[in-house]
């Protein structure tokens, strides 16, 4: 018995250790200071904006890393946060509002290791710094657009019945008021809410007899306020992405709040710029009757409203909304086949697809126009003071005859460029947020503190790998050896695992690191001491080694099962820092599995094996 692995065995040990130190190895490179500018409409990223981003940090006297051109953004990388700071500033200025200019931590990996898609895990917040935001929805909002979106589908239905009204409107106590000359007209309004619009209860007019008021009910309003909830969420992931955010936490905290937290940002007031601002579109038609140049000069009709192209260009609109963009279930860009220009392809849900086909069907042969309306909220320095400056853009994208009855899909073009056609539509089809929302806790954890975290964060790891590499050592001799490097093979395999998969790792996360460490060494203690016990019972070396491994290997496998039970249960119920500590408590039950038995063995099967033993070393 000469305790021989077969050669497979032997590759599977190389081939898993290399790829661990491969993805292991960028954790070990810093970050650099950078500066991230990216496209905010129809601008292009591209060979111009590299030489004019180039030539204007040459004038600045700053020397950059590298300035790295990709897919939709450009990246300037730089040697302090001083520089980095004087060119944000500096870019800010030149580039002026067709760019967003963000500050960022770039991974310094090196090229070669990014071509193997090899990259460092992400670190939350506590260890990389950044920003925390508790956000409130506006659920008065939600309720008053509800509201007012009733008081349309009210008017609508009544006009098409030819039912006499005298004005439909929000009721200040809440709910919808109907206004009525005469009590037939009343009841037959009543008749028509109740057969069409069922969601909606009648509730009490107070004195007048011939009012309606209606309200909507609890259920519909609780789905509205789920919805716009969810509906800001799903916002709020796409809006990060300009800010070049990595692994972002959004995520629902009660029935009103959404918690967002941004690891690595910097610059907090473009942050809360960001994350504020609402898109979306208005589809209205124009208003052929009225004079254009009357409007211009300030004698607007009291039925349209006067707005601007992008290309400065005058428009006037009817009041009436035909559809707003809160109908929009899905966007994609594209070509139009047959101009060969950028399109957005838009569908609507049912009632939007109603909305559009009553609007459209009377004005075949008209101009309808789509209206762009962006809402942001911006820091300004007034008198040495900050102040929020809330800035809302109207502008008409483009006006096209209506050919038919549209329904639930149609396209709008007059669109400037590709990029412009994709942006919309990622505006569109994360969809505007559907609700105000406000900042009601703002918390900053500075690159200070992080590092301060990370530096103790690495100590305590490596204070623990000492303690548990000594005690080994000393209890068990070589054997002892074989297990410590064995751990060592375990911890890079687990910091390899969180890089691969990108995985968040937070103070928690080391601390499940740690306490794997502890748990590894476990397996070789048991392992050691069943070879101990068979070495007393009068088994040769070469014999106790096997029956060691063997007689062990059963009792291991439940021991790591039972806590792999725990880190599952962790990892479904526990939230947050609980969640950290869990992933990186079941990759290591995982992996000292691995490393404690078979990584073990086959050291000291090359140290034993094939060879006559007189006494080991345990």
């Amino acid at each position: 018995m000469l305790n021989r692995y077969p050669w497979w065995k032997y590759a599977i040990i190389a081939v898993a250790t290399l790829i661990g130190i491969v993805y292991a190895l960028p954790n070990v490179y810093g970050e650099d200071p950078a500066v991230q500018v990216s496209p905010t409409r129809s601008a292009a990223v591209d060979q111009a904006l590299y030489r004019r981003v180039a030539e204007r940090i040459s004038q600045d006297g700053i020397s950059p890393k590298t300035i790295e051109l990709g897919a939709g953004q450009l990246l300037v990388r730089l040697k302090d946060t001083d520089d980095q700071l004087k060119v944000a500033d500096s870019l800010e200025q030149a580039l002026g509002r067709d760019y967003s200019v963000a500050l960022n931590l770039a991974p310094s990996t090196p090229a070669w290791l990014r071509a193997l898609n090899a990259h460092p895990m992400f670190l939350g917040l506590d260890l990389r710094g950044g920003v925390h935001f508790l956000m409130e929805v506006d659920m008065k909002a939600v309720v008053k657009q509800a509201e007012e979106r009733y008081v349309e589908d009210i008017r609508a239905l009544l006009r098409n019945e030819k039912v006499r009204y005298v004005s439909v409107g929000r009721n200040p106590g809440g709910g919808v008021r109907v206004s009525f000359r005469e009590a037939a007209d009343r009841d037959q309004a009543l008749g028509l809410i109740r057969d069409k619009l069922t969601t909606l209860q009648v509730g009490d007019a107070g004195a007048s007899a011939l009012d309606l008021v209606l309200t909507i009910g609890e259920p519909e309003l609780r789905e509205r306020r789920t919805f716009a909830l969810q509906q800001n969420i799903t916002t709020l992931r796409n809006r990060v992405n300009a800010l070049g955010v990595a692994e972002p936490v959004i995520q629902q905290q009660g029935e009103s709040r959404i918690v967002v937290q941004l690891p690595g940002i910097q610059d907090t007031a473009r942050a809360k710029e960001i994350l504020g601002a609402t898109a979306t579109l208005e589809f209205r038609l124009v208003d052929s009757s009225g004079d254009i140049n009357a409007a211009l000069q300030g004698q607007v009709p009291i039925n349209a409203k006067l707005y601007k192209g992008r290309d400065g260009r005058p428009y006037l609109l009817d009041r009436r909304v035909i559809l707003t963009g809160d109908s929009i279930t899905d966007a994609s860009s594209g070509i139009e086949q047959q101009s060969g220009s950028p399109a957005v392809y838009i569908t609507l849900d049912g009632k939007g697809a109603k909305r559009m086909e009553d609007g459209t069907k009377d004005n075949i042969g008209k101009l309808m126009a789509t209206v762009f309306i962006e809402t942001r909220t911006e820091t300004r320095t007034v008198d040495g003071q900050p102040q929020k400056v809330t800035t809302t853009t109207e502008e008409v994208i483009n006006a096209a005859t209506i050919r038919d009855r549209l329904g639930a899909r149609f396209q709008i073009t007059g669109i400037d460029s590709p990029q412009e056609a994709r942006n919309l539509a990622l505006l569109l089809r994360a969809g505007a947020l559907s609700a105000p929302i406000q900042i009601v806790e703002e918390r900053t954890v500075g690159p200070s503190a992080g590092k301060e975290n990370i530096e103790q964060g690495f100590d305590s790891a490596l204070v623990g790998f000492l303690i548990v590499a000594a005690f080994m050592i000393i209890s068990y001799r070589l054997c002892g050896v074989v297990a410590v490097i064995a751990l060592a093979a375990n911890v890079v395999l687990i910091i390899a695992i969180l890089s691969l998969f990108q995985a968040t790792l937070t103070l928690p996360g080391i601390a499940g690191i740690v306490l794997t460490m502890g748990m590894a060494v476990d397996a070789n203690v048991l392992i050691y001491e069943r070879m101990r016990e068979e070495i007393d019972l009068g088994l040769t070396p070469q014999a106790a080694i096997k029956a060691g491994f063997d007689r062990a290997f059963a009792t291991i496998v439940d021991a790591n099962f039972t806590h792999l039970i725990a880190g599952v249960a962790l990892l479904l119920l526990g939230s947050g820092p609980v969640r950290g500590f869990a992933v990186t408590l079941i990759i290591g039950i995982l992996t000292s599995q691995f490393t404690a038995v078979m990584v073990s063995r086959g050291v000291i099967n090359l140290i034993y094996g094939g060879r006559k033993v007189e006494r080991l070393s345990v």
